[in-house]
Formats: C-alpha cells, sequence, structure tokens
C-alpha cells in the first residue's frame, strides 16, 4: 500500500484546510486510516482515525474543529481542520494499518503552517 498525501498549505488562524490521502491498492476498505503530525521539536501525535467501518476518534487538541472521513470508492481519506491555530502548524502524516496482516504504511507529509 503507498499512501499519497495532499492539501496542507499556509492559512491564517481561523481558517480551514482538507487534508487528502490516497491509497494505492485493492485493500483500501479494510484499513484502518488516520493522521498523524509532527511539529518541530515534538514527538509525532495522532490527530485522528477512522475505521473499516466508519468508527472514528480524535485528539483532544482537534476534537470538534476536526472531521476525518473516508470514501472507499475512492480509496481516499480525508482530514477536514477548521478553526485552525498556530498551535496546528506541523507536518501532517497519512498512515494506514491493515489490521489483518498487522502491517503499518506511512505517506510522506504535508506541511500545515498557520500563521497568527
Amino acid at each position: 500500500v503507498q499512501l499519497q498525501a495532499s492539501g496542507g498549505g499556509l492559512v491564517q488562524t481561523g481558517g480551514s484546510l482538507r487534508l487528502s490521502c490516497v491509497a494505492s491498492g485493492s485493500i483500501f476498505s479494510i484499513l484502518v486510516m488516520g493522521w498523524y503530525r509532527q511539529a518541530p521539536g515534538k514527538q509525532r501525535e495522532l490527530v485522528a482515525a477512522i475505521t473499516s467501518g466508519g468508527t472514528t476518534n480524535y485528539a483532544d487538541s482537534v476534537k470538534g474543529r476536526s472531521t476525518i472521513s473516508r470514501d472507499n470508492a475512492k480509496n481516499t481519506a480525508y482530514l477536514q481542520m477548521n478553526s485552525l491555530k498556530p498551535e496546528d502548524t506541523a507536518v501532517y502524516y497519512c498512515y494506514a494499518r491493515n489490521n489483518r496482516a498487522q502491517m503499518n504504511y506511512w505517506g510522506q507529509g504535508t506541511q500545515v503552517t498557520v500563521s497568527s
């Protein structure tokens, strides 16, 4: 499985961005999809995840401001981020997990910068 992330950019405080992650292969529907982020000098942290059945979970820091979703027909996961804050500035990484095969996959990062 290869993951291609896109959608990052520079926005002002309070703005919105939608990140997309396209997965190759035919097993997208069984994958857990997620987004992690890593800010300079900080550890990578989970932002949001969605199971194959559509169950979602979010980091407290983005809860209420972000929505993760998936379109199995397009092999794509999305992260809609609203009311962005400077502390959301980070490189965002798409992540996928195949629980059946116990395999993890990472996409390249996409930079999100929120100016104050």
